[in-house]
């Protein structure tokens, strides 16, 4: 049996562990020389390092109780604290919490009776004195506590992400199939691109995050190889619709120097000369910004970057 097909008759049998599954989608990857997708199985196995942003699906969110004492003996206990409050004066990552074990450990919590999975809060009592009640009600402790439930579905996506990105290799990248344990295929540039491309699609669904210096966000959602997608995605950055079709044109004649290099020197010319428009006000993108979303939209094109 071809270790796709092990893969999805891993993934849709009861008693398989995702570990394994993992393991196996691993092998596939490195086989068919896609690293973003190797990258991927790498995090989910062994944990997601703190330099690298964790996917959409593993934000989950942090409820907060708190106690608080105040004149004459009285004391309020274990009273529910509004994420608004945590988020006005701890910032959101407070009630947004990054999930970063491995899936080992979130299989583990998953585990945990309701109201057992707590975060170390302790910093937010000072924040929230006098925050939540009146002055002379002191907070004497804080307790976030986390979801199984939410570590129940983060378990559920990524086996239904594998199971989907299985599928569409199958169709889009049908040599796959053949892959065994002892039987390998050659790695093509085109295959690798084709195999990232479906990735980026099934597991982070293509978007990417530009931010500006001065704080502007820019969502970008190309599909590799694919010119309209590119042209599209610019429009909504900002750029006009004439001016994102010839840089996307431009992007797709000219082959990237590298992924530290994606622009080359055509794209390179077309941003110098167009950054005066953008500086001017005459697009809807500032100049500061027209060179990083030029680069993120050449690196999503070749398949460079997830």
């Amino acid at each position: 049996m071809s270790i796709l097909r092990e893969i999805q008759a891993a993934v849709m049998s009861d008693g398989a562990e995702l570990s394994t599954i993992l393991l196996k989608t691993m092998f596939l990857a490195s086989r068919l020389g896609s690293e973003p997708l190797e990258d991927w199985v790498k995090y989910e196995t062994e944990g997601y390092p703190r330099e690298v942003d964790v996917p959409q699906y593993r934000i989950i969110e942090v409820s907060y109780k708190g106690t608080w004492s105040g004149p004459f003996g009285r004391s309020i206990q274990n009273a529910p604290i509004p994420p608004l409050v945590i988020q006005q004066y701890a910032g959101v990552a407070w009630t947004q919490y990054q999930v970063r074990e491995s899936i080992a450990g979130v299989e583990e919590m998953a585990g945990k009776q309701p109201g057992t999975l707590g975060i170390n809060a302790s910093n937010l009592i000072l924040l929230l004195q006098g925050k939540v009640y009146d002055d002379d009600w002191i907070c004497n402790a804080v307790v976030g506590q986390l979801s199984a439930v939410a570590m129940k579905e983060i378990k559920q996506v990524v086996r239904s992400r594998i199971l989907e990105l299985t599928i569409e290799l199958e169709k889009r990248v049908p040599e796959a199939v053949k892959l065994t344990l002892t039987k390998a295929i050659p790695q093509k540039p085109e295959r690798k691109a084709a195999v990232t491309q479906v990735f980026n699609q099934t597991v982070y669904g293509n978007f990417t995050h530009v931010t500006a210096s001065e704080g502007a966000q820019i969502t970008l959602s190309i599909t590799a190889g694919d010119v309209g997608s590119m042209a599209s995605a610019l429009v909504k950055a900002g750029l006009p619709q004439a001016a994102a079709k010839e840089f996307s044109e431009i992007v797709a004649a000219e082959p990237p120097e590298s992924a530290e290099k994606p622009l080359g020197k055509k794209a390179l010319a077309w941003v110098k000369k167009n950054a005066p428009k953008a500086a001017s006000g005459a697009w809807k993108i500032g100049s500061s910004i027209l060179t990083d979303v030029a680069t993120e939209a050449a690196l999503k094109y070749y398949g460079l970057k997830a």
